[in-house]
């Protein structure tokens, strides 16, 4: 059973570009490490842009989860013990269990279980 990382992408207000490439770069460090899931922290777009960080790394994580190349992405809003997808998640990597947004709604946050 693997870890859990996290990754902050939007903490120097990247371009969604560029947040999507730290996403990259986090999930692929994430699984050469050995962690279960990777928690994406991204924002919700308060700032007046409208979420395109988190609109443009739900859409790349979809074709990846299309392609095979992760198991699945749980957006911070669905984060429940109550979805079948978190507690899925859970076997996989048992840190999720205890993570501050569970419960929370956060659609600030996506995690990625690899």
């Amino acid at each position: 059973m693997g870890f859990l990382s996290e990754v902050n992408i939007k903490y120097d207000m990247p371009t969604a570009a560029q947040a999507v490439k730290r996403a990259a770069y986090a999930i692929e460090n994430g699984r050469r490490l050995g962690a279960g899931a990777v928690k994406i922290i991204h924002g919700y777009g308060s700032h007046g842009a409208g979420g395109k960080i988190r609109v443009e790394l739900r859409a790349y994580l979809e074709r990846l989860a299309r392609a095979g190349r992760i198991a699945a992405y749980i957006p911070g809003e669905d984060f429940s013990i109550f979805n079948e997808a978190t507690l899925a998640a859970f076997r996989k990597c048992a840190g999720l269990r205890r993570d501050g947004d569970l419960e929370r709604a956060n659609n600030g946050v996506t995690i990625v279980v690899l």
